[in-house]
């Protein structure tokens, strides 16, 4: 039986990168961890940012023996992937922002990149900016409430059609829209992992059309790349979600088995 692929990030952000994963490798297994208990991750400061991550892939490691782990998490990804390289002997895979695509297909040449605070601070975001992006106007938008109104809309039963909750997500992608020199924005970089799933909200509430830019379909050609061929026997049954923050809800239990994935017993 094949090995199984650990799909990592720090809430439920990362269902929109297993979806593409499981399209791309239909005969694998998948692990979903949660870190709800780290959740989120651009309020922390990175170095114990680092020491928990770290931490936590020595014991996922130990405990699940995968083949390969995708780091379904923009703001980890920056942060940490050189080091979990360096550390564990098997592929990484991250999510970094889109920013290279994103410069190739504008036509106005203005290019927003909606992500968290944290991966908007880091380093490799603006480096990726100045390598791939100097014959573009750049705007890095790091929203401190998306990825929260994101699990909000998704997990509150109430929420839907919450005037309260639309105004609060328009406010946040709002300074995405720049107008210049006669141009407007027309990408907008969707760097966290968690605004796809609520890209619909995001296309109702924009002043006016854009390209939402979702790097998953690419995270799953990639890891595709690196895996060996599967055996093509895939056993019956659900892949396994695992959270750090102990047993979820019903209302989550539900959303992640939307996406075929089974909360494990007694998971962390």
């Amino acid at each position: 039986m094949n090995a199984p692929i650990l799909v990592f990030d720090s809430g439920i952000g990362g269902l929109t990168v297993l979806r593409e994963l499981r399209t791309a490798m239909p005969d694998r297994r998948f692990i979903y961890v949660a870190d709800d208990a780290g959740f989120p991750y651009g309020d922390w400061e990175e170095e114990p940012l680092v020491a928990r991550i770290l931490d936590l892939f020595a014991e996922l490691i130990d405990t699940y023996e995968p083949s390969l782990a995708v780091i379904a998490c923009n703001t980890a990804s920056t942060l940490v992937l050189p080091q979990l390289r360096a550390r564990f002997a098997i592929p990484f895979v991250g999510t970094v922002p889109a920013i290279k695509p994103a410069t190739e297909r504008t036509r106005s040449g203005l290019v927003s990149v909606l992500a968290t605070p944290g991966t908007v601070r880091r380093v490799y975001t603006r480096d990726l900016v100045e390598a791939f992006a100097t014959h573009c106007e750049v705007r890095l938008v790091g929203s401190p409430e998306l990825a929260r109104l994101a699990e909000r809309s998704l997990l509150d039963s109430e929420a839907s059609g919450d005037q309260e909750l639309d105004d609060a997500m328009a406010a946040e992608i709002a300074p995405c829209f720049v107008e210049a020199g006669g141009q407007r924005t027309d990408i907008v970089v969707l760097a966290c992992t968690h605004y796809p799933l609520i890209a619909n909200h995001f296309r109702r509430l924009a002043p006016w059309p854009v390209d939402w830019l979702d790097p998953a379909e690419a995270i799953a050609r990639r890891a595709r790349s690196l895996c060996k061929p599967g055996s093509g026997e895939l056993p019956e049954g659900f892949d396994s979600a695992h959270f750090t923050g102990g047993a979820p809800g019903y209302q989550m239990r539900r959303l992640v088995r939307g996406f075929g994935l089974e909360v494990a017993d007694g998971a962390r």
